[in-house]
Order: C-alpha cells, then sequence, then structure tokens
C-alpha cells in the first residue's frame, strides 16, 4: 500500500538544495523567538486564561517541532554535533510546554464521554460551546458534582433507585426511567468525574509549574540562544548548499509507509472489531501494547509533512493537504488512548466504590472503542491518499 509522493529521479521535479533548508529552518527560528516575545510579553501565565499565552505557548511548540523534526530528516547536511546537542533539547521543549494542554484536553474529554455515557439530556458541547473549552469544563464537572451531591444525599442502599425514581424535567418530553445498569453508572459517573477532576487537574496543575520552572531554567535559556543563532545562521555542511533534498525526504517518506505496511490496516478497515479492547483488563499500568506502532506512525507522518514543508518553500502542497484527514485521525488515536489509560488508572485508586469502578471501566471501553473508530479512520484516510496519489 505504499505510495510515494516524491521522485528524487524526475528530471521535472525542481532542484530543491540546502539553501532551502536554511531558508526554513531560519523561518523557523524567526517564529520561535516571536512566540518567546509574546509569551514573555502576557507574563507566561496562563491562570488568567489569556489566549495570547495560550497562542504563544502553542506557536513555540510548533516551530520547536518543525526545527526538531527538519534536523532529523536532513541531518546529514548539518553540523552534526550542532544537531544533535541542540535537537532533544527541542524535543525536551516542546514535550514539556504540551503538557498542560493535554491533560486539559484529556479532563475534557472523558468528562464528556462520562455525559454521553450516563444519559445526559443536554450534551455540554450543545449548552456551552460558545463559551469555550474551559467553560466546558467547568459546566461537565458541575453536572457531575451536582450527580454527585445528588447520590450522596440518599443512603448507599437506595442511590441507584433513587436516581431512577426522580422526577423527570417537565419542560421537556417525557423520559423512561434509566435502565438498572444505565442507573448504576448515572450514580457511579457523578464520582467518576469528580475522582477524575481531581487526578487531572493535580496532572495539570504540576505540569503547569513545570512549564514555568522550565522557561526560566538555564536550560531553557541554553535552548534560546541556540535558536537565536540560528535564526541568522544556518550550520549546513561545506556541500549542502548544492545538494538535493528529495533523497532524504523521499527517506522519510519510506519509513512512513513501511511503518504503514506493517500495521494491521485489513483489522482496522473493520469499524467494529473491537481488538481495541484486547488486554484492557490486564493489571498492568504500561501502556496498551498494540498503541506504539500507531503512535510512530503518527510521528513519522509528521516528520513527512515537515519535509514536504521545507521542499515547497515553508508552505503547505496539496498532497500535505490531503494527509491531513490521516493526520487528524491519528491524532485522535493518540488521544483516545490515553484517555482510556487515564480512566484505566483511576479504576486503580483505592477504596473507591463499585459503582465509581464500573463506571470507569465502562469509559475505559468507550475510549477504546474510539480507539477503533480511530484506526478505522486512518485506514480509510490512507487508502483515499494512496488512491489519489497512484
Amino acid at each position: 500500500m505504499a505510495q510515494r509522493h516524491l521522485d528524487p529521479t524526475d528530471p521535472g521535479a525542481p532542484g530543491v538544495t540546502g539553501d532551502a533548508l536554511a531558508v526554513y529552518l531560519r523561518a523557523q527560528a524567526t517564529e520561535f523567538l516571536r512566540a518567546l516575545r509574546l509569551h514573555r510579553e502576557t507574563g507566561g501565565s496562563a491562570a488568567g486564561g489569556a489566549q495570547e499565552t495560550v497562542d504563544a505557548a502553542r506557536a513555540l511548540r510548533r516551530s520547536a517541532r518543525r526545527i526538531s523534526g527538519s534536523l532529523h530528516t536532513f541531518r546529514p547536511l548539518l553540523d552534526a554535533d550542532w544537531s544533535e546537542e541542540i535537537r532533544p533539547e527541542l524535543a525536551w521543549l516542546s514535550g514539556t510546554l504540551g503538557l498542560e494542554h493535554a491533560y486539559a484536553a484529556r479532563l475534557e474529554r472523558l468528562l464528556l464521554a462520562l455525559h454521553r455515557l450516563s444519559g445526559a439530556a443536554v450534551f455540554p458541547e450543545q449548552s456551552v460551546v460558545a463559551a469555550g473549552p474551559a467553560a466546558q469544563r467547568s459546566g461537565s464537572v458541575a453536572a457531575l458534582a451536582g450527580g454527585a451531591r445528588a447520590a450522596g444525599a440518599h443512603t448507599p442502599g437506595r442511590a441507584q433507585a433513587s436516581l431512577a425514581e426522580a422526577p423527570q424535567d417537565t419542560a421537556g418530553p417525557a423520559r423512561p426511567a434509566p435502565a438498572p445498569d444505565r442507573g448504576n453508572l448515572t450514580v457511579g459517573a457523578a464520582k467518576a468525574g469528580a475522582l477524575l477532576e481531581r487526578q487531572l487537574t493535580l496532572a495539570r496543575t504540576r505540569a503547569h509549574s513545570t512549564a514555568l520552572q522550565a522557561l526560566g531554567s538555564s536550560r531553557f535559556h541554553a535552548v534560546a540562544d541556540k535558536v537565536a543563532l540560528l535564526a541568522s545562521e544556518v550550520p549546513l555542511t561545506p556541500a549542502a548548499p548544492t545538494t538535493g533534498l528529495r533523497p532524504l525526504a523521499a527517506a522519510a517518506e519510506e519509513r512512513l509507509t513501511d511503518s504503514v505496511a506493517a500495521l494491521p490496516l485489513l483489522t482496522a478497515g473493520h469499524p467494529y472489531n473491537a481488538e481495541a479492547l484486547i488486554h484492557g483488563l490486564s493489571p498492568d499500568p504500561s501502556p496498551h501494547p498494540q498503541d506504539a506502532p500507531w503512535h510512530q506512525v503518527r510521528l513519522l507522518l509528521r516528520l513527512h509533512r515537515y519535509a514536504r514543508e521545507v521542499l515547497s518553500g515553508g508552505g503547505a502542497p496539496a498532497d500535505v493537504v490531503g494527509l491531513s484527514a490521516a493526520g487528524l485521525a491519528l491524532n485522535r488515536h493518540r488521544d483516545a488512548s490515553e484517555a482510556a489509560s487515564a480512566a484505566a488508572q483511576a479504576a486503580r485508586t483505592p477504596r473507591i466504590t463499585p459503582a465509581t469502578a464500573y463506571a470507569l471501566g465502562v469509559l475505559h471501553a468507550d475510549q477504546r472503542h474510539e480507539v477503533e473508530a480511530a484506526r478505522f479512520a486512518f485506514q480509510q484516510a490512507w487508502q483515499k491518499q494512496a488512491v489519489g496519489a497512484s
């Protein structure tokens, strides 16, 4: 199923040499410095919800990823010592800055799933979508906390029955009482949501503190100094200005297609094969064994996109736009996989009630089904892209 967008032997293809790589790296370094200046001007704290700070951190991660990815793909054309020294530091910075956003998005995803699974009359995205992600999280947590308070108002033996017997909203159409298992999930969902809120908010707060410490550390200042030098001078090898980039970009694409070929795409071609649930009840807290190859493909696809950007002079050529659906599917796969792990980790919390554990188990299974849906979406997008490239 391998696809080929790049043909380094095509005589009609324009020659793209190391000079284009230098232009691209200087542009990304300039974007990095601009984002850093904006981040410092806005105070560097997202506690007040300043969108400028969030945008600045996102731009820092974006440029750091592109510089690091380009150094990896085109490393034979760059000074080896300099490249090997700065590339891991850029990866460290990008990963550190992305943790806070990842925890916030994971909490939002899990709370929305809990609302959906517990049969909420109005989904949060329908009622507070205009208020943004922060308001969605607040509304979701408030609704779940209200459910927890309602559950706590009854004795344990009557909690489930009381929710099932509660009067329905007279302003809307009459709805049948939930089945016993759905009622059990509703009781557990409130406490599961509160548990996830505590754990992931704590993790997010720690990630925020870690990011602030990182941005004030000597390690970060050393990285920023190197990027500042990169904005004016790219340490190319003597032969790089006249060396073509297409063979190296083609090698990056070949690594991607080989990795995709190793995926079980035939299985992923069925939307509900439940393969993601294998080992779902394992006591091993390590990441799901099936997910690693898909995560690797996601990283290789990103490197391929960056290489195509270099060849196109920093823009997004048509084939990169066509790969966006595959990239989005792999992002969904990563998000669902990590959300499922968070639900499983919460379920291992000592002394939680059976209803809470049940809700977290259903939530875990739901997110593993989302993993399967993302694999199916990637398979469809990749097949379509391969047909379009042939």
